[in-house]
């Protein structure tokens, strides 16, 4: 029961951080949602700050689980399989309503304020970019890659962009961003 009340308060975290940020996250509120009292939220956490670094572990999970379910399928070739995922996280800001990259909302409010989080959502970042930059050598080995591509930086260059489009679909609420930025992108990639 304790570990089901965790994922419980963390799953409903990870939506109000992506919707209200990790300043305007009111743990009273989060509480009331899940239906626990004050003292079993400091029984699964130490602090705020702790629930928000275990939330963003948990959004990893589900990253993760996305860049397997799309990278692995060997049947479609790498770029296609790029693609599929960008499209399936896509339609996942789609469903809540275009509030973007949980990694990306808090990475750009708290970086500047907190080592910790800027550390975390970096390190995120970076799992998420050698993920991709794989499949990006197997795409180069492949031949789908202009000759002398340097997968690494491709791959971070796609996560930087993937990021900045994200914010733009935010603001727009619209995936035309996120399309516009990904079509731009593997055009100019493919050999």
């Amino acid at each position: 029961m304790a570990r089901e009340t965790k994922r419980e308060l963390l799953e409903k975290g990870v939506a109000l951080l992506l919707k209200h940020g990790y300043a305007d996250l009111g743990l009273a509120g989060l509480l009331e949602e899940v239906g626990v009292p004050k003292g079993s939220f400091y029984h699964h956490f130490e602090s705020k700050e702790d629930f928000a670094l275990q939330a963003v572990d948990l959004y990893m999970e589900h990253v993760h689980a996305a860049l397997d379910h799309c990278l692995h399928d060997q049947a479609v070739p790498p770029l296609a399989r790029v693609e599929r995922f960008f499209s399936l996280v896509s339609d996942s800001y789609r469903g809540e309503g275009y509030l973007g990259c949980l990694l990306g909302g808090l990475g750009l409010e708290l970086s500047g304020v907190s080592e910790t989080f800027r550390k975390k959502v970096e390190q995120c970042f970076n799992a998420i970019g050698k993920r991709l930059g794989a499949c990006l050598d197997e795409a180069a080995r492949r031949g789908e890659l202009k000759p002398g591509t340097d997968t690494r930086a491709l791959s971070e260059l796609l996560v930087n962009c993937w990021e900045g489009a994200a914010l733009r679909s935010r603001m727009r609420r619209s995936a035309a961003p996120l399309r516009q930025m990904l079509d731009f992108y593997l055009n100019a990639v493919r050999a």
